[in-house]
């Protein structure tokens, strides 16, 4: 089990260069991946997506790759592209001329206009480059997986721990549902005797006919069982190498629908109780298995 929160960073030095990879994640329902690049490693951000899909199935990911002179490179050499500044210097000395403006075409505003300095990063091939970013990237996906572990372990274990109190209500309220029937028998039988009405036998066939529809009506058995079907389920997840997040969300769900259900149609004290625990610690459960992937 992973949570879907977590950071990761590598970097690799190579040919001068050095490349910077940083990963965090953080919830969501779908995969989702961001990747920034500088612009000439551009050509890359598809092969970068499809290795953090291939380690992250849940989350939002968010991919930071820089590029920059290794520390072995004292300084980034500039290069002037003196085809391209010529080019500039030519078109912008004829409009110039067609806009009939005075003065001349300096230096300076030639050295402004975009690609006439290049430094060693920008003449770097993109494809020269990829050897290095898979492995930082490869680095950042190892430590950003090494700590979504890390904090599924704990999350693994709340949500266990959530499982147990609510494992030990539904036995609370499995104990007491075959009462119920004989306790209404008992309540009926008293109000009647309480409002001063004739006696009624304890074999009145009416009487028996008004605990039969109410022991119909109040059976929780299935739901009862639905339940430990369910718990059953989490411990599979838990032992499960897969992403489990949306079984767990599933399960949350059918969790919720079986406990209203039992809520609804038990009418006793103690069971009322139970489910009134049942209904906050599913509500803990399903905060917690939100953040699993």
């Amino acid at each position: 089990m992973k949570s879907m929160t977590g950071y990761g960073r590598g970097e690799c030095a190579q040919d001068g260069f050095k490349i910077t990879v940083e990963l965090s994640s953080v919830n969501r329902k779908q995969a989702e991946v961001s990747v920034t690049l500088p612009r000439e490693l551009e050509l890359l951000e598809a092969q970068i997506r499809d290795a953090i899909n291939h380690h992250v199935a849940r989350g939002r990911v968010n991919a930071r790759v820089a590029l920059h002179a290794a520390e072995t490179k004292l300084s980034a050499r500039q290069h002037i592209n003196e085809p391209l500044a010529k080019a500039y210097a030519a078109e912008l000395a004829r409009l110039a001329k067609q806009l009939k403006l005075s003065g001349e075409v300096t230096l300076d505003q030639v050295l402004r206009a975009p690609g006439v300095f290049q430094t060693d990063e920008e003449l770097a091939g993109t494809e020269d480059l990829w050897p290095a970013v898979q492995k930082a990237l490869n680095q950042g996906l190892a430590a950003l997986v090494k700590m979504r572990e890390r904090e599924g372990a704990h999350l693994a274990k709340d949500l266990t721990a959530r499982i147990g109190v609510m494992r030990t209500a539904v036995e609370k309220v499995q104990k007491q549902a075959p009462t119920t029937a004989a306790n209404y028998r008992q309540n009926l039988l008293e109000r009647i005797k309480s409002a001063g009405l004739e006696a009624i036998a304890p074999d009145d066939e009416r009487l028996l006919k008004e605990i039969v529809l109410f022991a119909d009506r109040s059976d929780i058995s299935e739901e009862l069982t639905r339940l430990q079907s369910h718990f059953q389920q989490y411990e599979d997840c838990r032992k499960s190498k897969d992403p489990v997040g949306r079984t767990l969300d599933f399960l949350a769900q059918e969790m919720n629908r079986e406990i209203n259900t039992i809520g609804s149609k038990a009418n006793d004290a103690i069971i009322s109780r139970e489910v009134v625990t049942l209904k906050a610690e599913l509500e803990k459960f399903r905060e917690q298995a939100q953040n699993v992937e």
